[in-house]
């Protein structure tokens, strides 16, 4: 019976996708984002510095030039592959709610714009979608345990 007790005791992020509570498939959790994140970032900095030069980390606007690198390595492999080189390396792929193979370009774009404002991943709903990813009709998921 719909909205049972039994129906609350057996609900878990991702159930009304179709998603395993566990494993592969299932919802990723918020550290293995931030992992991937971090990762993300690192590499858009390492990038940003080559194109600024040895005096990088004092260098008026690089945070800009990150912020760009970025953007680039995050939005572009996450619309063709459905994840970015982090994302890989911790095991997670973003997913598309609607069944399609992978998300494209325009919503890549916009999940991507919205996780650099910083607030909307922070603000998450009981599937553990941030609103990047409301937005862009996603869903983090795990790509092995």
């Amino acid at each position: 019976m719909p909205g049972s007790a039994r129906d609350a005791a057996n609900d878990y992020p991702g159930r009304r996708f179709g998603l395993p509570e566990n494993g592969v498939s299932s919802v990723a959790g918020f550290g293995r984002r931030l992992a991937a994140l971090a990762i993300d970032w690192a590499l858009a900095m390492l990038v940003a510095a080559l194109f600024v030069g040895s005096d990088a980390l004092t260098a008026p606007g690089f945070n800009w030039w990150v912020l760009g690198v970025w953007f680039v390595l995050t939005a572009v492999p996450v619309a063709v592959f459905g994840s970015s080189a982090g994302m890989t390396a911790v095991g997670i792929r973003v997913a598309s709610i609607d069944s399609a193979v992978v998300i494209g370009v325009p919503r890549a774009a916009l999940r991507t714009a919205l996780i650099a404002v910083v607030v909307p991943p922070l603000l998450r709903d009981e599937d553990g979608r941030g609103w990047q990813d409301k937005a862009a009709r996603t869903i983090v998921v795990r790509t092995r345990d």
